[in-house]
């Protein structure tokens, strides 16, 4: 069953795609029946830049136990790094 609903969200990143790489704007995260993976239901993952036109997207259709594991893996590859060290604002030193 498809949920209609929808989460959408700015980030910063880059994205690769056909022509080379592009920055990231926002995310959309949904359930709904996928383009090409061969499930009934996915969650889809659409990385893009509206202002760069519709070549200007990532998709990714996971399945519920493949997104819950890369939601672990990304939680755990965060907790192992510094604090600050993938933020887009220097991490503040002791002075």
């Amino acid at each position: 069953m498809c949920t209609y609903l929808t989460e959408k969200f700015a980030l910063d990143g880059s994205g690769k795609g056909a022509d080379g790489y592009f920055a990231l704007t926002e995310a959309m995260v949904y359930v709904d029946h996928p383009q090409h993976a061969p499930y009934e239901h996915t969650v889809n993952i659409d990385f893009l830049n509206p202002s760069q036109g519709p070549s200007s997207r990532v998709a990714v259709e996971l399945t519920e136990e493949s997104a819950l594991a890369l939601i672990d893996a990304i939680r755990s590859a965060l907790a192992a790094a510094p604090p600050g060290l993938t933020s887009a604002a220097p991490a503040k030193t002791a002075a």
